[in-house]
């Protein structure tokens, strides 16, 4: 299996950001959890972020991964090109979200890209993640059985 996780605008400002709301610990950190976590599952995991949102649509038109994990950031809450780039797949895609965006200011609460994805996971920090990838390694391991 491999999943890809794809990160937007301003998760590279993890660690510095709001540490309040999104904790001390950084993208790398983060990559690093993942990655360690996925090998120790047999999974192959490819992480990417970038603030520009064409890079994340065309990330997700070339992927070759069985599913997704994507954090949008704030695009989340706006971009219907990165939510119509998301319905353009036919593989799976989970939101997630660090911070519960539910209990935040009401815009975060709005996601226009939820709507298409599998899934939307938020408020457990990087466990939201980790969460995402057990949903992957249990919904996979239900259709090779």
């Amino acid at each position: 299996m491999k999943l890809l996780v794809l990160n937007g605008p301003n998760l590279n400002m993890l660690g510095r950001r709001e540490p309040g709301v999104y904790g001390q610990e950084t993208l790398e950190s983060l990559e690093q959890e993942l990655m360690n976590a996925a090998a120790e599952k047999g999974i192959q995991m490819d992480v990417f972020q970038s603030n520009v949102e064409g890079e994340l649509i065309n990330k997700l038109h070339e992927t070759g991964a069985d599913g997704v994990i994507m954090n949008p950031g704030a695009l989340t809450h706006y971009s219907y090109s990165l939510r119509d780039a998301v319905a353009a797949i036919s593989v799976p895609v989970v939101e997630v979200h660090i911070s519960n965006v539910h209990a935040r200011e009401p815009f975060r609460a709005v996601s226009v890209t939820a709507p298409v994805c599998t899934g939307q996971i938020s408020g457990f920090g990087f466990d939201s993640y980790h969460t995402a990838v057990d949903y992957f390694v249990r919904r996979f391991s239900h259709e090779t059985s």
